[in-house]
């Protein structure tokens, strides 16, 4: 008799989005006449730059023809894309191999999907808030016990706080741990992290021959040329770290769907020498995974063209812009507001010490707005409340004016 996984039972009540989507359709049952302003999910809204149109059309007009029709590609993903990203990390100051180099249909996937190739009974630390995807995938594998109802914790996984006392950016584990999880710039703290913390973290990998999963998919968001862009940036990172980033939020992929990992050679782990986890994760990609669209990678090579990078540019300039409109709009009601400067995320505390989840319904209320109420990210989010600033310009400027008038604080 077949058995289901029974780890997903594991999972708590809930995907965060879908439970927000809920309650959003019932308030719009309620009072259908209101016009909902969103600012929770963080969804791109504004069309792809026409070099990128070009790229994708010229990736159709190739499948046209007989001379220039293409099936299955790489498993790693197109090689003049992935010298593209060489290229690009090679401009940061990051040597790389392009066989070091994975194309995907996005930087979700791989979060969830590189932790396949390590043993199930590998310690794990997350930062806390942080994007849904590291806690629940590692559930489904098995490397957790039960959610606790009164923590709102899984027995089994170490996590690792981001307050307002360390600046959302948590220092290392205070005991060994195998694989670590990090963000920056972080969803949805907004927070980003400085060379210095970044080398704490790698010397502390090194150390216990742990492995640094890093993602970076928001790293064309950050202005300050003091922060690191790339956890390969420090030092020794090519032992003890693979990255993980995406074209979503970078160039508006996020229904497109293309991302890469990056899996060094150099990358050594306590059982298997270095180049193991590389050959591995080329292993599993060829297994489960026939290669990205081959039409979505032209689109990423126009992407990384000298036009596509200043196109593309315009477009992060414009929703930081929008985190800017909104950071200023909260902080003019007296609101404690971080984020919003080197990531499109603002996080907002909470008026009152109210709940998450009941500030997401006053919210939605009494403003007609729609966030993601910070304890969806974990228990350290309580408190705490995320603002998008992937939006239409006009429907920003609205559900600010309509929270500054409408917000009873």
């Amino acid at each position: 008799m077949a058995k289901i996984n029974a780890n997903y039972d594991k999972l708590s009540a809930g995907y965060l989005f879908p439970e927000i989507a809920k309650r959003t359709r019932k308030f719009q049952q309620l009072y259908p006449n209101v016009r909902v302003l969103r600012l929770g999910i963080g969804d791109t809204t504004e069309p792809l730059p026409p070099a990128v149109i070009d790229g994708l059309y010229e990736g159709v007009k190739k499948l046209a023809n007989r001379e220039s029709y293409t099936g299955y590609g790489d498993y790693e993903g197109n090689l003049e894309l992935r010298e593209a990203l060489k290229a690009q990390y090679q401009a940061a100051g990051v040597d790389l191999d392009v066989s070091e180099i994975f194309v995907s249909d996005g930087a979700k996937p791989d979060s969830g999907n590189i932790q396949s190739v390590f043993a199930t009974d590998n310690v794990i630390a997350i930062q806390d808030p942080a994007y849904p995807v590291y806690v629940d995938t590692n559930v489904i594998a098995g490397r957790t016990g039960l959610y606790n109802q009164e923590t709102k914790q899984y027995d089994g996984i170490i996590y690792m706080p981001c307050t307002e006392e360390n600046g959302f950016f948590s220092d290392v584990p205070g005991q060994k741990v195998d694989l670590i999880y990090l963000c920056s710039p972080n969803n949805p703290t907004g927070a980003v992290a400085t060379k210095m913390q970044l080398k704490s973290f790698v010397e502390y990998a090194r150390t216990h021959k742990s492995v640094i999963i890093f993602d970076a998919a928001y790293s064309d968001y950050i202005r300050d040329s003091e922060i690191p862009t790339s956890i390969f940036q420090v030092e020794g990172a090519k032992e003890c770290a693979i990255e993980i980033n995406s074209f979503s939020k970078s160039a508006g992929f996020t229904g497109v769907r293309l991302g890469w990992s990056v899996v060094p050679k150099s990358l050594a782990v306590l059982d298997a020498p270095a180049g193991k986890v590389n050959a591995l994760w080329a292993r599993r990609q060829c297994t489960f995974f026939n290669g990205a669209s081959n039409v979505v990678q032209a689109g990423g090579l126009a992407v990384l063209s000298p036009l596509g990078r200043q196109e593309c540019r315009k477009i992060i300039d414009y929703y930081m812009e929008n985190a800017a409109i909104i950071r200023d709009g909260l902080l003019a009601l007296g609101l404690t507001v971080y984020g919003g400067d080197n990531a499109p995320y603002i996080w907002l505390k909470t008026p009152g010490n109210i709940s998450s989840w009941d500030f997401f319904d006053k919210l939605l209320r009494e403003a007609n707005v729609v966030g993601t109420p910070g304890s969806g990210f974990g228990p350290h989010g309580e408190g705490f409340f995320r603002l998008s600033a992937f939006g239409h310009r006009e429907n920003v400027e609205m559900a600010v004016e309509n929270i500054k008038q409408n917000l009873r604080l």
